[in-house]
């Protein structure tokens, strides 16, 4: 009842994508997601070509089926960014997902080599570039959402106005943590749903059990959109999150220089310190002030009540979508 041409696209059973969540979709996640008939993104942003081809052999031992690797372009040094991308393709990677401001020429570069470009876009004009330019799914990202968000308006507002001229499939992201918000999607004409929030809150996420509970116990009025935890990204680039501390004592959520801002530490992962009002989100092994860190959450957050194994919360989806469908079809 839920196959989608996007399906047969991507070579998954059902239409409904794990979000490349920096640090988050690792592999043992995005493996997971792949058994239980979802489509994974590996999220590297800014990682290392090495870590990228670990997690890379780590989805590969686990399970044959499709995946894609998630970076981002504009926001990623291009040094960095050649060798993320050259490393993927030796590895015979050739499924992509992009984010952030399109960038023809990095996608032009991948249909060259033959590969599945996603592109998640948060405005109608970025929807278009990303399509002209050879992008062969859009996302489209809500202000929802959970993480970076790109757009200012909501998720299905914003998928109905691209869907107008799209000629490639469109995806819904932002907000959607249930079976109903799935089955909504393709009642509006798109072909899948990209979840984020949903994931994170699952045994398999590599975030940090204290960012999971936070994430159980809110609910979609406790998260915030804000550009105060913007360390490491260009101004203005806005996340949501839960509510916090941090957020707390902000005059303002919006308009937040990084160049002004104080660099202090309050964590560490790995030996690697980590700044108060940066993008970093606790992961597993983080240890220090996790409270202040970036705790990011989508709107659906309040529909997310336990934390599942990440098949389990596919299964669940898939079940409610194909219930509410059949009760609208009666």
């Amino acid at each position: 009842m839920l196959r989608t041409p996007l399906c047969d696209l991507l070579g998954c059973e059902v239409p409904v994508l794990l979000a490349g969540m920096g640090g988050v979709a690792r592999s043992e996640l995005a493996a997971a997601v792949a058994r239980a008939g979802g489509y994974p993104m590996l999220g590297m942003v800014r990682e290392s070509p090495e870590l990228i081809a670990t997690e890379i052999a780590a989805v590969k031992a686990a399970t044959d089926r499709p995946f894609a690797v998630n970076v981002i372009p504009s926001a990623t040094d291009p040094a960095l960014l050649d060798r993320q991308l050259g490393r993927c393709l030796d590895l015979g990677v050739r499924h992509f997902t992009f984010f952030w401001d399109p960038m023809p020429d990095v996608i032009a570069r991948m249909k060259r080599e033959g590969c599945l470009v996603l592109h998640q876009v948060g405005t109608v004009a970025d929807a278009r570039l990303a399509e002209a330019a050879g992008a062969d799914v859009i996302i489209a990202q809500g202000i929802e959402a959970g993480g970076h968000v790109h757009g200012r308006i909501g998720a299905f507002a914003l998928a109905e106005a691209v869907l107008e001229r799209a000629e490639v499939p469109v995806v819904v992201s932002g907000g959607i943590g249930s079976g109903r918000g799935l089955a909504a999607a393709l009642a509006l004409g798109a072909q899948g749903v990209q979840c984020g929030t949903a994931f994170l809150a699952t045994v398999e996420a590599w975030a940090h059990d204290y960012h999971k509970r936070r994430v159980v116990e809110a609910g979609g009025g406790d998260t915030v959109l804000t550009d105060v935890f913007v360390l490491n990204w260009p101004k203005g680039a806005a996340v949501r999150v839960i509510a916090n501390s941090v957020t707390a004592a902000q005059a303002n959520l919006m308009g937040h220089d990084p160049a002004t801002l104080p660099r202090e530490v309050i964590a560490h992962d790995g030996g690697q310190p980590l700044l108060r009002y940066s993008t970093d989100s606790p992961m597993r092994h983080t240890t220090g002030s996790l409270e202040e860190m970036a705790l990011y959450a989508g709107q659906g957050a309040g529909l997310i009540r336990d934390v599942v194994p990440a098949g389990e919360r596919l299964q669940r989806m898939v079940s409610e979508a194909e219930a509410c469908l059949a009760a609208v079809r009666q």
